[in-house]
């Protein structure tokens, strides 16, 4: 018995390795209360969050499949910033802050990047362990659709859009 759960964690780890999606639920829940430590020093909460639709995503200089998708993420918040949808980008607590600094300077990264120094925020979104986990938070400050993987990014757009044209 035991064999087969280790063998049921490893295939989801290695889906989520090669970017597979696993839709974590499609139902909607209040996001964690948390704060976000920025690179800048400054924070943010969830809380400010309310009134955008927003992107938080858990990820790691390390995870290739997190720096695959970081143009995608990208070119998703320079289409949509000026109507009100809020990107933020969540280096997990074992990337070194360094790389991060690195990575969001080389790459140009245009959103708030915070990094999870003591895993708190992890914990308090599910216990976030593989990346990327992306999150989408409606103007309500509810999950509304959670990824681990790569969104399908047209999909996911598509539901920015309809996100952003609720009241």
């Amino acid at each position: 018995m035991q064999i087969k759960k280790w063998l049921a964690a490893g295939a989801l780890v290695a889906g989520a390795a090669v970017g597979a999606v696993v839709v974590l639920g499609s139902g909607t829940s209040q996001a964690p209360q948390s704060t976000f430590v920025l690179l800048d020093g400054s924070q943010q909460t969830t809380a400010d969050l309310k009134g955008k639709v927003a992107l938080v995503n858990f990820w790691a200089t390390s995870c290739t499949t997190c720096v695959a998708e970081m143009p995608e993420i990208v070119a998703t918040y320079d289409k949509y910033k000026g109507q009100g949808f809020e990107t933020l980008a969540v280096a997990m607590s074992y990337d070194p802050p360094s790389y991060v600094v690195n990575f969001a300077e080389t790459r140009k990264l245009p959103f708030k990047v915070a990094i999870d120094n003591t895993g708190a925020v992890a914990k308090a979104w599910g216990d976030v362990k593989l990346t990327p986990t992306t999150y989408i938070v409606n103007k309500r400050g509810e999950i509304v659709k959670s990824y681990i993987g790569a969104p399908d990014f047209e999909e996911l757009h598509k539901l920015i859009e309809r996100l952003l044209a609720e009241a």
